[in-house]
Order: C-alpha cells, then structure tokens, then sequence
C-alpha cells in the first residue's frame, strides 16, 4: 500500500477519476471494478454519486486522502472509479445453461483471496481443468486490472467470473440448486483425495490469511485438506486450486470410465 506523499505509477488506462466522469462512465456501461470515495466527502454531487453508485449496484469502498493521492495526482476531487479488465457475470444465467447443456458444474468460489497473481493463477488452473466460473465477493477480492489478465496468461480474457455481494446468499443458491459445497482448508480432517467429488460441485477456497468464513464453512456440504508430509504446514492457495481441481477431473474421469 503506498504511504502518504509516495506515487504509485497507474496507467491512466486503468481508472477514471472525477464526479461527473465517474458517474457518466457508469450510466454509460462502463465496467468498473470498485470506487473509491475520499473519506468525509459530502455535498450534493456525492449524494448524486451515491445514487448512482447504488442504483447500478458498482462496489465502492471510503478510502483516505492519501489512498486517492498515490494513485493520481491530477483533481479527483475526492472520487476514483478502477475500471474492470473484464465483463463480469451473473451466476443466475451461467448454472441453468449448464444444466440445460447437460453439464455437471464445476465451480470455484473464492472467499478474500486478494492477492492479484493469485486470483490470476486460480483462473488460469480453472480454465485448464475445465471448470465453468470463479465466484468472488464484491469486497476483499483481488482487482480485475490488467496485472490479473497477465497472471492468468490471458486465461481471464475468455473465462467467466461472476462478483456477488454475498458468498452466503450465492452459496445458499447454488445449494438449493442441486450443487454440492465442498471447503478447502488445512484443519478438515478428510483429504481431498478420499472426498467424493463427482456431480455438480462448488469448491471454496479461503485466503492464506484469513481462510474461509465461519458462515460458509458452516454451509459447506463438506471440508476437505490437501495432505503435506513436508516441514511447512500449508500451500499457496493457487497451488491449492490447482491440486483441487486435478482431483476433481481424475475423479470424474475414473467415473466416467466405469460407467462405459
């Protein structure tokens, strides 16, 4: 994060900056990944900004003076909208198509993973092992910018990402949809190789920090640990996503095989 009076360089690609910029990129479709709103900012045109912010549901976060000030030095006046690398989905129009395909989903829902070489590499594995969405929060995710393109290998360029304001609710949909939960974290004491993870399947995964939540823990059908036999005790959660999902090809594979 940069400190106070330190500039970090953004290509001017990357963001909008202004009251009316920012609102007239919004109602004109623009895809925004976040705005971000000086801390006490107040008056009538932040009111209007407001509505609009909500009335096209953009994610947007307060942030201090000094967060605005590192990324342009230029008049903001208090207001600056990152903008999206991608189009983002709606999970509600991807899962019955799936179905209707006769498709077995297989999904990837991220809980705070905010790190933007990981988010890329998560996409990249689930684009290789043929997984059909990555689901992350409107808040505490990794930034869509053109650095996560890059981590992906392009990856993210064709692959759908569906932002939703509650991993709960969505997850609670996807249960009431005939998709199976299954946790990915280090303290379950089934591994990931003896789950059973055929049918239509959405894996979470946690940050390194922070892991997954008590409320999506709680709806998970089940948790599962990848084993480690080495001295340090957990794994990338990229490198986690990858074994994860090869896990889960093999295990559809073998299925598959058996019923020839």
């Amino acid at each position: 994060m940069a400190q106070s009076g330190r500039m970090i360089r953004h290509s001017e690609k990357e963001f909008i900056f202004g009251m009316h910029p920012v609102m007239e990129a919004i109602r004109g479709g623009r895809q925004i990944d976040r705005v971000l709103v000086r801390q006490g900012l107040r008056g009538g045109q932040y009111h209007e900004l407001m509505q609009v912010v909500n009335e096209f549901a953009v994610p947007w976060q307060v942030v201090p003076q000094e967060k605005l000030d590192s990324i342009t030095r230029k008049n903001h006046q208090g207001v600056i909208a990152w903008l999206s690398a991608i189009e983002f989905q709606d999970i509600e129009n991807i899962l019955p198509g799936i179905f209707e395909e006769g498709g077995e989903p297989l999904l990837l829902m991220l809980d705070g993973v905010s790190d933007v070489r990981n988010f890329g590499a998560i996409v990249r594995s689930a684009l290789c092992f043929g997984a059909h969405a990555v689901i992350i929060p409107e808040k505490s995710s990794a930034r869509i910018s053109a650095d996560a393109v890059k981590a992906s290998a392009g990856a993210l360029s064709t692959f759908q990402v569906c932002r939703v304001k509650s991993l709960t609710k969505c997850l609670t949909y996807l249960k009431e949809s005939g998709v199976k939960a299954v946790a990915a974290t280090e303290k379950a004491d089934r591994t990931v190789n003896a789950a059973i993870l055929t049918g239509p399947l959405v894996m979470i995964l946690g940050s390194e920090e922070k892991g997954i939540s008590r409320e999506l823990l709680g709806l998970s059908d089940a948790q599962v640990s990848i084993p480690i036999t080495g001295a340090i005790g957990s794994l990338n959660v990229s490198v986690s996503a990858g074994i994860i999902l090869y896990e889960v090809v093999r295990q559809r594979g073998v299925r598959q095989q058996n019923l020839r």
